[in-house]
């Protein structure tokens, strides 16, 4: 699996959406997440950059 460098953070008022790149910009996941979920979701991850959009 290829190396998370970055990840956009979609905001809403229940569902987020998340999705994640590699140093290439390729596409590693998208997914649709619940807001309480979300915190425990990226504290899974390895560090990277995070972008949110409103």
């Amino acid at each position: 699996m290829h190396q998370i460098v970055r990840i956009g953070l979609d905001i809403a008022k229940r569902w987020f959406q998340v999705r994640a790149v590699d140093e290439r910009e390729k596409e590693i996941f998208n997914r649709k997440l619940p807001r309480d979920k979300v915190l425990g979701f990226l504290g899974s991850l390895p560090p990277c950059e995070v972008a949110l959009e409103a």
